[in-house]
This record gives structure tokens, C-alpha cells and sequence, in this order.
């Protein structure tokens, strides 16, 4: 049961987070807007590099970009959030019950490891050269975060105890 307990807490947890985040990216708009600007824009990326014609100047487009992540966090935060809720209302159900729960959840955890992985690590950290900015680089927590949903992904889908043999 424990094992139980942990899946549910872990899924809440990364439900919360992702809820924190997209508040934090509503009500405190311009702060991670100018993060966004600034890799599409890549005017701090290594002078001189011959990628600059990715550059995206167009407001219009930081706009739509961050819009979107902020969309792509909420989505998370839903299904984490119903995935959990499934999870904790099958806590005393069987092992099958429960890992039928679980299907929101895993869904919720594949979503947010893409948001990291394509909008982040792909085409923030490869497309638009982040890596190349000593300012406006999110590679470290992209990985994190990657790093913390994959986990959890690899936990939650483990088999029950009494599925095992």
C-alpha cells in the first residue's frame, strides 16, 4: 500500500507543480514572456553564428509560442491532477483496478515529458541555439524536469506487488 501511496503523492506532486507553473507564467506574464522573446528572438546566442535566419522577431509569434506552453502546462496539470484523483479513489481496489487507474496519470506524465523534450530541449535548446545563451538558457531545469517526469513515468507504470511474478 505503501508503494500505492507513493505513486498517488508523486503524481499530486507534479500535478501541483505544473498548476504553480502556469499561474506563475499567467500572473506573472511578462517574466517568462521575455524569457520566450529572447530565445526566438536568439539575440544572445553566439555573435556571428550562421543560424541567425531561425531568429523569430515577430512579437506576434513569442506570443502564440508562450501562449501555447502555457496551454501545453495547463494540460498537464489536468490530467496529472484527474490522473491522481483516479489513483487515490482506487487505493483499496485491486491490483488491476489500480493499474487501470493509472492511465490518466501516465498520460499526463508522457505529455509533460514532451513538453520538455520537444518545446525545450528541441526546438528552444537545437533550433533557436539556447544553449549558446549564458542569460536566457533552460536547458539545465529542461533536463530536470524531463529527468523527475521520467521517473515518476517509470514508478507509475511499475506493477503492482500482487501483479508481480
Amino acid at each position: 500500500m505503501s508503494f500505492r501511496l507513493g505513486k498517488i503523492a508523486l503524481v499530486f506532486a507534479l500535478a501541483l507543480f505544473y498548476f504553480l507553473v502556469a499561474l506563475d507564467n499567467l500572473t506573472d506574464y511578462d517574466s517568462n514572456y521575455q524569457f520566450v522573446r529572447h530565445v526566438l528572438s536568439m539575440d544572445s546566442t553566439f555573435p556571428g553564428n550562421h543560424s541567425m535566419w531561425r531568429a523569430i522577431s515577430n512579437p506576434l509569434w513569442h506570443t502564440a509560442f508562450y501562449l501555447a506552453i502555457i496551454a501545453w502546462e495547463l494540460l498537464t496539470a489536468v490530467l496529472l491532477g484527474w490522473g491522481a484523483i483516479r489513483l487515490a479513489r482506487m487505493f483499496n481496489g485491486s491490483a488491476r483496478e489500480f493499474r487501470a487507474a493509472a492511465g490518466v496519470a501516465i498520460t499526463g506524465l508522457w505529455v509533460g515529458l514532451l513538453m520538455w523534450l520537444v518545446a525545450f530541449l528541441d526546438v528552444g535548446g537545437e533550433w533557436f541555439l539556447m544553449w549558446q545563451s549564458k542569460t536566457w538558457n533552460g536547458q539545465d531545469v529542461s533536463v530536470q524536469m524531463f529527468t523527475v517526469l521520467g521517473l515518476v513515468l517509470v514508478l507509475v507504470a511499475l506493477p503492482e506487488p500482487e501483479e508481480r511474478k
